[in-house]
Parts: structure tokens; sequence; C-alpha cells
């Protein structure tokens, strides 16, 4: 299937089958969680913090998301490859093209960017040029320094209007779908019921959205020197690693006791 029609599947979910997405950056994770029966493989910039070791996103350049786009697409996986837009890399709607079609040409199914109504007319650009678009509104992990940290979405009538008038922004210019981070649920479950397109959630509550998207290290636990306190972690990979370590150190070099 191309982007195109894994993009237009996701789509047809609304409704009827909620989406599980998983983000990826490296070709054996990859290959693991498409085994897995993840339907969405987000390349996202949050590889700048758990891979990277970058304090947030801002630091994330084109070039690390095209070589992670890359490793990823080479693993060639049934899910739909969404890869993410960095920041300062989409101020204008040519400078979002130029950016969404080196993504694509990475191995990118699908893109994705932060913002709604104010970035209408840079998706739109996108959509324009044959690129599956996914939508991410609520909180914005490249606005944390404007913002002084990353805040719950949703509390205040205001932030819910602006949320439901960001969800029909980019509805209405081409989005497949929209990642939902960090919002309130019962306006996150309210966006989900005003669109037609799927909602996909991060910290918003298990039954709100049309599915969910969860950064992989918090799943499989390999990031231990942080969790979201909303993040369900299923496996102790940094313990296994831990592990397997200790004993090759001890078979290689064998402790005196052992003399």
């Amino acid at each position: 299937m191309t982007g195109s029609e894994k993009s237009a599947a996701i789509t047809a979910r609304k409704g009827t089958q909620r989406i599980a997405a998983i983000t990826a950056y490296d070709y054996p994770t990859a290959r693991l969680l498409d085994e897995g029966g993840a339907d969405v493989l987000l390349v996202g910039d949050s590889v700048g913090m758990v891979v990277l070791g970058f304090p947030d996103t801002t630091h994330v350049t084109l070039d690390h998301m095209l070589h992670h786009i890359a490793a990823v697409a080479r693993a060639k996986p049934a899910a739909l490859i969404v890869g993410d837009l960095p920041i300062h890399t989409y101020d204008t709607p040519e400078q979002a093209v130029a950016t969404a079609r080196k993504l694509v040409a990475a191995g990118a199914e699908a893109v994705k960017l932060e913002g709604g109504v104010s970035h209408r007319e840079i998706i739109r650009a996108i959509v324009a040029d044959g690129i599956p678009f996914c939508g991410h509104l609520g909180m914005l992990p490249q606005s944390v320094l404007e913002e002084g940290g990353y805040k719950k979405k949703g509390k205040t009538p205001a932030q819910r209007e602006a949320l439901l008038a960001d969800a029909h922004a980019v509805t209405d210019a081409g989005a497949f779908a929209v990642v939902l981070e960090s919002v309130v649920p019962a306006v996150a479950a309210e966006v989900t019921a005003a669109i037609p397109i799927p909602t996909i959630g991060i910290g918003c509550g298990e039954t709100t959205c049309d599915g969910e998207v969860t950064v992989v290290s918090d799943l499989v636990g390999s990031y231990p020197w942080f969790v979201p306190p909303f993040a369900r972690v299923e496996a102790d990979v940094a313990g296994e690693i831990r592990k397997a370590v200790k004993a090759y150190v001890e078979r290689v070099r064998p402790s005196s006791s052992d003399h």
C-alpha cells in the first residue's frame, strides 16, 4: 500500500476500530513494532530526548529526522510511517513543503507538525503537494521554552474553544488524523466527537480519543530516568539490559572471589 492508501485506511477507522500508534527511531525496533501489530510508526522528534540525550525537542534538526526516518523505512513496515517536521523547518508554506518532501524522500509516508489555526495554510500546502498530513494539537513540545514547561491543555473555556477551532482547522486543511497531547480528558472527548478524522491521544485518558500513541521507550521501559505519569510501562528492557551486561562483564572479567 502507498502512504496515501495507508493514511486513508487510518481515517476510515474513525468510530470503528481504535488506532495503535508507537514511536520508532531505528530499524530493529521498527521491525519488532510492526511484527507486534502497530498501525502507525511515528518517527517523532522525541528522538531528541529518548535517543539523542537532548533536554527537549527544540534541539532536533532536519538531518536528525532524515537519519532516523531512513532507518525506520528500511524495515519496510506494513504500518504507516509518519515523520515529524522538526522545529523551524515549517515557518512558511514553501519551507514546509520542501521539508515534507525531504522526509518523504527519506522514507516517511506521511508527515506531522505542531499547530492548528495558525498553521492552516502551511498544512494546506503540504496536502496540496500530495503528502498525507497528521496534525498535532494540545501540548506542543516544540513550544516548551516559550511556555515555560509542559502544561495540560483544555483547562479553561478559552483553551477548550481554541482546541476545537484548531481541530476544525487541521481537518479543513486536509489532515487524515490529529494527535492530541496532554489535553483534559473531557475536552479530548469533545474534540474527538466534533471532527470526522481520528484523534490519536497521548496523556488524554485511555478512552477519550480514536486511538493512542505512546513513546516506545515508555512502553518497554528502556528509558528509566524519566517516565511520564500517564505512561503504562509493559516491560523492563532497562533492567534486562543491566542484567545482561552484568552477566557479560562477570563472564569476561570474573571477580577475584572466583579464583
